[in-house]
């Protein structure tokens, strides 16, 4: 299991201390430092079922100075602005081995992939 962490985010945070709490094995990746290629980008919202403009921050003050509101849903062109602005990514993002990803802001999510991971 890998989740895409960023340490000043309350919502990681609890994410993390749940993933402790079951005793799951799980690599961090702290995304800000490691940022994800436009293929792994891909490949999480692949497994994820959602677009690019799904998983932006869009009150990010960043997302307002690269106009995302009036860009139009190019899944290449949104993937690249992720990839080049990883701060805009909804964190954190949970990905088990079994080919599953989920958006963990809310404890809920984050029980489904410790359930996906230990089945």
């Amino acid at each position: 299991m890998e989740i895409w962490f960023n340490p000043a985010c309350s919502k990681c945070r609890l994410a993390q201390e749940m993933l402790d709490e079951a005793g799951a094995d799980y690599v961090v990746r702290r995304y800000l430092e490691a940022p994800p290629t436009a293929a792994e980008i891909e490949d999480v919202l692949d497994r994820l079922g959602l677009q690019p403009w799904d998983i932006t921050r869009m009150a990010e003050p960043r997302a307002e100075e690269l106009g995302l509101a009036d860009l139009t849903h190019d899944r290449e062109q949104w993937i690249a602005v992720l990839a080049a602005n990883p701060s805009l990514i909804q964190r954190p993002i949970i990905i088990t081995a079994d080919g599953s990803a989920w958006v963990a802001r809310s404890p809920e999510e984050v029980e489904k992939a410790l359930a996906a991971d230990q089945a």
